[in-house]
């Protein structure tokens, strides 16, 4: 079912937008949540460690898959709120092949490159063969996990952000029960964990394309539409790969900032991973409401109706802003049992240390907020390339951050990186959406 955010309340449309996508983000942690208790809790530690320390990784490589996809869906938005049909077909037809040569592309490159880039991160040398074990599978299921979210970002474009939540739900069922098969009753380990996750992804590619060609003719194209048309592919080149470039720029500063503390330890590392695994779980909200804003700026954009940013960008942060409260609320009352979730409650310094580290992010999630609001409505209304310039400001952060204060600060360094990451961004977007905003008024018909 497709959503014209084109008129209505900004606030009611992004919320209703917005809440699909956050069971859909949940779902998609209960894939790396599944992985890290199973594996926490039957194969150990060391195995926790392992899989979390290819965390900064996944999110480098995935993240640009996941921007690149996104940045795709972009001029589909802006041909749905046009009202132009055509052109929506024809950039849905090229869509298909860019997506098909990124991730054949970026499979081979990374799988190739899986163990040096380990390495290169100072991974224990401990959890070294595990954590490579596990990425291997990860990286060989690239094509899944593109092929579903182009196909989820396309129905999103359109407003449809409920279908691929019910996807994802069934998917998340799947994996769970594939963890269990393959790390408790065979001797697959850790890689066990990783091909329950391909497993899953590829279930929701098929099922999402399923839905497309039987139930959503707004999708659908014909072969005239899959012809390669060069002026197309090179705007959505220009939309998707510096999204896909913004979400590895700011990876490269996680990979740094895990570098760092990989050198305190395998408890430090656990640490990390344990906290990391249940801020993810409160961010989902941030990045399902970013998906709406995105959406909403290019609608909007498309239909040239200028005056409905500023009350969209106001209505993000006001609800941005409550749950970010909320947040630090339930962390502060629950982080502790809800850490136990991934480490025994023996471990007592991991979980002391996980705690201090999901604490200080939570204090700092109206940054972040603002940094999703801000960043993925500047993108939805057509500027992509200054998310590169946020993405900057975050790898220096983190950067920074790894490379000099965690040495000499240890452990309570790294858990200011991300909130200093975030208030850097937010410098840069702030004034950077109010420069295009008036770039755009020319164009306003509203």
């Amino acid at each position: 079912m497709t959503k014209d955010m084109t008129a209505g309340a900004p606030a009611r449309h992004l919320l209703e937008f917005t809440i699909p996508l956050i069971f859909g983000n949940l779902f998609q942690q209960v894939y790396s949540m599944a992985d890290a208790v199973i594996v926490g809790r039957f194969l150990g530690t060391d195995s926790l460690a392992a899989v979390g320390s290819t965390g900064p990784l996944t999110f480098f490589i995935f993240g640009f898959c996941l921007g690149l996809c996104s940045g795709f869906a972009i001029p589909v938005a802006q041909s749905f709120g046009a009202k132009n049909q055509g052109e929506l077909r024809q950039y849905v037809g090229n869509i298909v092949w860019l997506s098909l040569g990124f991730s054949l592309v970026i499979t081979a490159i990374t799988m190739c490159l899986c163990r040096q880039m380990l390495v290169m991160m100072n991974t224990p040398p401990d959890i070294l063969e595990e954590s490579h074990r596990y990425l291997m599978v990860i990286l060989a299921g690239i094509p899944t996990t593109v092929a579903y979210n182009t196909m989820a970002c396309l129905l999103r474009a359109l407003g449809d952000s409920r279908t691929p939540v019910v996807f994802l739900l069934v998917a998340s069922v799947i994996n769970v029960v594939l963890d269990f098969v393959f790390i408790v009753f065979t001797p697959l380990g850790v890689m066990g964990a990783a091909a329950a996750t391909v497993v899953a992804q590829a279930l929701s590619g098929v099922a999402c394309f399923v839905f497309i060609v039987k139930r959503f003719p707004p999708l659908h194209i014909g072969r005239g539409d899959l012809t390669p048309q060069g002026n197309l592919m090179k705007r959505l080149c220009g939309m998707g790969i510096p999204m896909g470039l913004q979400s590895s720029i700011t990876a490269i500063g996680s990979i740094l900032l895990q570098a760092a503390v990989n050198g305190l330890g395998s408890l430090a590392v656990a640490s990390m991973t344990a906290a990391g695994k249940l801020n993810q779980l409160f961010t989902c909200f941030y990045d399902s409401l970013g998906i709406a804003m995105s959406t909403y700026g290019g609608q909007n954009v498309g239909a040239r109706k200028i005056g409905r940013l500023n009350p969209g960008l106001r209505s993000g942060m006001l609800i941005g802003g409550c749950y970010a409260v909320l947040a630090l609320l339930a962390g502060l009352l629950f982080g502790r049992s809800l850490l136990c979730l991934f480490v025994d409650a023996g471990e007592a310094q991991i979980i002391a240390s996980a705690y201090q580290l999901l604490i200080t992010n939570l204090a700092f999630h109206i940054p972040l907020a603002a940094v999703n609001v801000f960043r993925l409505l500047i993108q939805g209304m057509g500027y992509s390339r200054l998310a590169i310039f946020a993405g900057v400001f975050e790898l220096v952060a983190r950067g920074f951050t790894g490379v000099f204060l965690v040495p000499a600060f240890g452990f309570t360094a790294a858990c200011f990186a991300s909130p200093i990451a975030w208030v850097l961004a937010d410098l840069f977007l702030v004034p950077a959406y109010f420069v295009v905003r008036r770039k755009l008024e020319p164009l306003r018909m509203d």
